[in-house]
């Protein structure tokens, strides 16, 4: 009974199972048609996809002919929001680092700016989106600038308290042995607010997708959320569902570079079973 407890050996096992299982109760309850179109069907949501992702030799349009699973409008419509999607990561976590730095060692601006910082993180950035479609017009950049608003805070506010906990007893010392401004914002607080940084990576490669999408979806003739919202017109869930589990496939790879970025910067934090040994 001990080997079909989950444990380090067999939580793999347990994770496909449970997948296994989520799948199969999926197809079950969708054998209703009622159901179905609401819910989709997982068999049809495999196909679309694979008929998305056929080799070259194949007709883009063999299995569905319906204008919307092409194979090569999927990959120009997976690139431009990926190209999205990188670009306003990637902005924003330097917007981010940049800015949470300079408030977090700089009391007066701080001060400021803090009510400003403040509402602008309670604003629904989403309504933002026309304001960038007229600014930037309907090509990447409008969707980027929406993106990047919805990265950046996320960001900042790691880096602004990453700094801030810094330890007074740990810049004291440091002062004491002629550390300048520039050694300790080397060796004091950036590797303080590294381990903050990286959490909020994580978070923020969701909210980058989020912002990419949506501004899809407001205005564009490419894109994954286009391609969504074109399906979402002719009630077609199977490809709503389809564009959705691409979408998050993409999301976890991104996720997983973060990751192992994370490890190779982070050996010199102990692991969770390190420190429990100690």
């Amino acid at each position: 009974m001990k080997a079909l407890k989950p444990n380090e050996r067999n939580l793999r096992a347990w994770q496909i199972g449970v997948f296994i299982l989520m799948m199969v109760a999926w197809q079950l309850v969708s054998r209703n048609e009622q159901t179905a179109f609401f819910l989709g069907e997982p068999v049809k949501v495999a196909g679309r996809m694979w008929s998305w992702f056929l080799p070259f030799d194949v007709a883009p349009n063999a299995l569905y002919p319906d204008g919307l699973s092409g194979r090569a409008d999927i990959y120009q419509h997976l690139g431009v929001t990926l190209l999205e999607t990188l670009l306003a990561f990637v902005i924003g976590t330097l917007l981010g680092l940049v800015v949470g730095l300079w408030l977090a060692l700089s009391p007066t601006p701080s001060a400021i700016f803090d009510p400003y910082i403040k509402a602008m993180n309670s604003m629904p950035r989403v309504i933002l989106a026309p304001i960038f479609a007229m600014w930037f017009g309907l090509g990447i950049w409008s969707k980027v600038a929406l993106a990047v608003t919805l990265v950046f805070f996320i960001v900042f506010f790691n880096v602004y308290q990453g700094v801030r906990e810094v330890s007074p007893v740990v810049l004291a010392n440091a002062r004491m042995l002629g550390a300048s401004q520039k050694q300790l914002l080397r060796t004091v607080y950036l590797p303080s607010a590294t381990s903050w940084v990286f959490s909020s990576l994580h978070t923020s490669v969701g909210l980058a997708f989020v912002g990419a999408v949506v501004g899809e979806y407001l205005g564009s003739a490419r894109g994954v959320g286009y391609l969504i919202l074109q399906a979402e017109g002719t009630f077609d869930v199977n490809t709503v569902f389809a564009g959705i589990v691409v979408l998050t496939a993409c999301a976890l790879v991104l996720d997983g570079l973060v990751g192992r970025i994370e490890k190779r910067l982070m050996k010199w934090q102990p692991r969770q079973g390190e420190t429990e040994k100690l």
